[in-house]
């Protein structure tokens, strides 16, 4: 059997079985789903009118204003060192924190599901995505908090462009849509305890149908990169007195600088 780290090299994405027991798994899903009800709250025809499929920025204090503690307790729990040492381990040093997802089924039956390269999305062109696609680590820790059949893949779209076909699908040209069907997909189940890495330049999508439900909490990684590091977030990162506090804080220290160089650069 491959191991995780040859699996990424050469498909990019690997999958850690049994990763987490399920007393870190319900510690995780506590603050999970607080912050989730907490933000749904007099959202329901938002996400329905926009199909949405996700949420953001979970460590954001708007969150965690009735304690501080609470805000620390999960900056621990999500980067326990056995997760960043598995990390350091395939992909070496200098990996940081960047954000938090959670996803989950939409509202909306009209939304189906997309295939897309993350940073599409970002006013980045198509062709310096294409440049950069090998130099830059981009990663999503997937840590489903309920068993599922969640997502599809492009096993290599990590390390080669579209073709012909997959470009058309992913940006909607020549009359394609972007839920078409497309060749060597590979749809991947995981249960809880089981943590998902991959690429977030591959060509990926959500699977909703197989899923009665669906609550999955993606932490986003990656190394410095020019590109990236403009979307990073000091909102979502510890405060001063917080870091301290952190058992295993390296992922935190680095963003923090990354956060600060950039507004000193700015200024």
């Amino acid at each position: 059997m491959m191991c995780p780290k040859e699996h990424y090299k050469q498909f990019g994405y690997a999958v850690l079985r049994g990763f987490f027991n399920e007393q870190e798994i319900d510690l995780i899903d506590s603050h999970v789903e607080r912050i989730f009800q907490q933000w749904r709250l007099d959202k329901e025809e938002e996400i329905y009118n926009y199909k949405m499929v996700n949420m953001h920025s979970l460590t954001s204090c708007e969150y965690f204003q009735d304690s501080g503690e609470k805000r620390v307790e999960f900056f621990n729990l999500i980067a326990t060192l056995k997760l960043t040492a598995t990390l350091e381990h395939m992909f070496g040093s200098g990996i940081h924190f960047h954000n938090t997802q959670l996803f989950f089924n939409p509202s909306n039956p009209a939304r189906l599901p997309y295939w897309h390269r993350d940073m599409q999305y970002s006013s980045v062109a198509q062709s310096v995505q294409r440049e950069t696609l090998t130099n830059m680590l981009s990663l999503h820790v997937r840590i489903p908090l309920v068993k599922e059949q969640g997502i599809e893949v492009i096993p290599g779209t990590h390390t080669r462009w579209d073709t012909e076909l997959e470009r058309k699908v992913r940006l909607e040209l020549a009359g394609h849509t972007n839920n078409e069907p497309l060749p060597n997909a590979e749809l991947i189940s995981l249960a809880r305890g089981d943590v998902l890495i991959f690429n977030a330049q591959m060509i990926h999508r959500g699977s909703y149908t197989l899923n009665a439900t669906r609550k999955a909490l993606d932490l986003c990684v990656g190394k410095y990169h020019p590109l990236t590091s403009d979307f990073l977030n000091p909102h979502v990162l510890p405060s001063d007195e917080e870091i301290s506090k952190i058992d295993n804080n390296q992922w935190y220290k680095l963003a923090r600088d990354i956060a600060a160089n950039k507004f000193k650069s700015n200024t």
